[in-house]
């Protein structure tokens, strides 16, 4: 009986080391673990990701637990800080339009280039139909 809590507490024991270690030892045993023998990394990647220890601790997730909108308290700071952030969202908007007229000029001038090489290749080949045998 002892025999079959063993592997189990081994398990438990190696997974408490590397959490103490953290995501570069959870990476390192699943690369070594590809090199020894595939399935063993695969096995240890698919349980990184299901297990959460690859994404335990998000950037998106803290920035949302600071959240823009929760309030320090400082009225004057909270209103600085909702006028920056309206004038950074603006910022955005237009820089994001000037990305869309940027590549939509771009486009309409590779059109106009590949549209005069096209003219020029149906011109030479219609003088070369033309031209006297």
């Amino acid at each position: 009986m002892t025999t079959l809590a063993a592997p189990s507490n081994w398990f438990r024991r190696a997974e408490l080391w590397l959490d103490g270690y953290g995501k570069p030892a959870w990476i390192a045993a699943m690369v070594l673990g590809f090199i020894l023998f595939w399935p063993i990394g695969l096995a240890i990647l698919a349980y990184m990701i299901w297990g959460k220890h690859m994404f335990k601790s998000s950037c998106r997730k803290s920035y949302a637990i600071g959240g823009a909108g929760k309030s320090s308290g400082n009225s004057a700071f909270d209103a600085y800080k909702a006028d920056t952030l309206r004038r950074l969202e603006d910022e955005q908007a237009a820089f994001d339009a000037f990305l869309t007229r940027l590549r939509e000029a771009k486009d309409k001038a590779e059109f106009d280039q590949f549209m005069a090489d096209n003219r020029k290749q149906r011109d030479a080949e219609t003088r070369d139909v033309s031209a006297p045998l």
